[in-house]
């Protein structure tokens, strides 16, 4: 199946498969391999300051230090290979933050040997690291921002160390250190697709982590500022790699329970395309694992209007209908409980002795009257 009919078929029904495509729980739940905007690796849980690493420090080069936090897979970057990283930095002396590429949803490009002078202490930790690797860096200000330090945004203080808290996406080996800005569209493009390709075949691994950095990669070839840039036919080539980017980003987090992260992808696309039925599908799920029921429902019903056919639409909105069902069963006995049933009323008891006394004086007083007649 060819890219531009791929992305024009995913909106007809979701329930079928092509050839190109990777089955994972039904018709809506496939991997794209055939056809990126924001780029974000996990968030950093401690957002009030560096870090506290326990692992022993490594010393990469007498103003370089590296503490792993997360261990990463595969070879590490050769000189000129263009490293796509999220990272942090703080001034060590301050602690005052200056950056932060997770914040402004924007991963950083660096060409190893060609980085500017201010991250050359980056680059030394980066050229250290593997795909997926997330550690603390201590770079002293020789290798950073230099005796003046930078009074411009970001503000960092003269002969300023610097802790930088840095995860490798991933990286291209090229020989000739060729930067996105470098590159003709097809190029980038180009790029961008074949680290798709090398996610869906570790998505069909299983390895989710590592084929979200392959989307991660190739979303990054697409950024804001490329895609403002193109129209017509390659603004066409470009979505049809961008937009199943995300929705398969979207299939990795839902398995790995991460449902507000799927939410933002399928966002992601259906700011593009609103009627894709894909991120409607996924971003429906998200949503209602979340007990966000009334935006799943919405998502489904639209979804259930493009692909009317579609079996996991019309599954996915009966268990919703059930849970409610369930939910309504279950307050009406919790309310049934607080309230308590209603009282019935029941017959006072009677005292027979009472009884029979009254009954004798009855007797005795229509005997008395009988005779006092009979005398008069």
């Amino acid at each position: 199946m060819a890219e531009v009919e791929e992305q024009q078929q995913q909106n007809s029904s979701v329930d079928q498969g092509g050839a190109n495509e990777i089955i994972t729980e039904g018709g809506t739940d496939e991997i794209i391999t055939e056809g990126a905007s924001v780029v974000r690796g996990e968030l950093p849980q401690d957002d009030a300051g560096p870090p506290k690493v326990d692992s022993q420090a490594e010393v990469l080069h007498e103003k370089v230090t590296k503490q792993i936090i997360k261990e990463g897979h595969g070879q590490k970057p050769s000189k000129y290979a263009t490293c796509f990283l999220h990272y942090r930095a703080w001034a060590e002396s301050t602690q005052h933050k200056f950056e932060d590429t997770w914040r402004e949803q924007q991963p950083l490009e660096l060409v190893i040997g060609k980085e500017k002078k201010e991250m050359t202490g980056l680059a030394i930790g980066v050229n250290s690291m593997k795909s997926g690797e997330r550690a603390l860096l201590h770079v002293g200000w020789e290798l950073a921002y230099g005796k003046e330090g930078s009074f411009s945004f970001p503000n960092v203080p003269p002969s300023a160390d610097v802790l930088y808290e840095v995860e490798l996406i991933g990286f291209d080996e090229t020989g000739e250190g060729k930067a996105r800005g470098d590159m003709t569209v097809e190029e980038r493009i180009g790029a961008a697709d074949r680290r798709k390709m090398d996610g869906n075949a570790l998505f069909k691994e299983e390895k989710l982590e590592e084929a979200m950095q392959q989307y991660e990669m190739a979303i990054a070839y697409m950024g804001d500022d490329f895609m403002f840039q193109l129209f017509g036919k390659f603004r066409d080539m470009a979505l049809a790699v961008k937009n199943p980017c995300h929705l398969n980003m979207a299939a990795c987090l839902l398995k790995l329970q991460r449902y507000d992260e799927a939410i933002a992808q399928c966002s992601v696309v259906l700011a593009e395309d609103e009627n894709n039925v894909k991120a409607l599908f996924r971003r429906g799920k998200a949503r209602s694992v979340l007990g966000q029921t009334d935006a799943a429902r919405e998502d489904f019903l639209k979804a259930r209007k493009l692909a009317p056919q579609d079996k996991a639409i019309t599954r996915e909105l009966h268990l919703i209908a059930e849970h409610e069902k369930a939910v309504y069963k279950k307050q009406k006995e919790l309310y049934k409980g607080l309230f308590g049933p209603r009282p019935e009323l029941k017959p006072k008891s009677r005292n027979w002795l009472i009884i029979i006394w009254q009954w004798l004086s009855s007797l005795y007083y229509m005997l008395f009257r009988r005779k006092t007649r009979k005398d008069d």
